[in-house]
């Protein structure tokens, strides 16, 4: 399936927030590269204009890691944080770094390997495993 037919996609779609202020990250990048086939809602990072239409759509709160702050839109479907964790802190550097799939602005996999690896959650050892296996990374 297309990117552009996902329900999620299309709801970032209408965002429209510009490509070169947020990263889409969390286990999106995955289901981009055909490594799973659900997801059930989108984790964004965001900066600058996008970050300010994105408070324009939903009230800012605390995430709940504790460090930055997080909006919530579409009931969950879509969560924009100014933040990320799990030993990728650099918003500048990830949203930088994208990887531009059907023109959406993803976390290379490489990324998304670190940030799952670094968060250490029992939940996702499978798309680490998915990740390794696609990139030939050796299992640590």
């Amino acid at each position: 399936m297309a990117l552009s037919e996902h329900r999620l996609f299309r709801l970032l779609e209408k965002l429209a927030l510009p490509s070169g202020d947020y990263v889409v990250t969390g286990s999106a990048p995955l289901l981009a590269h055909g490594l799973r086939t659900t997801i059930h809602d989108l984790d964004l990072v965001a900066r600058g204009k996008a970050w300010e239409i994105a408070k324009a759509k939903g009230p800012v709160v605390n995430s709940r890691s504790g460090f930055g702050r997080r909006i919530v839109l579409n009931h969950g479907a879509i969560e924009i944080f100014d933040h990320w964790i799990g030993g990728l802190t650099d918003i500048d550097a990830m949203i930088d770094g994208a990887e531009f799939i059907e023109g959406v602005p993803f976390m290379p996999l490489q990324d998304t390997l670190l940030w799952k690896r670094g968060l250490g959650r029992a939940k996702d050892l499978t798309d680490v495993r998915l990740i390794e296996d696609f990139l030939s990374v050796p299992a640590r």
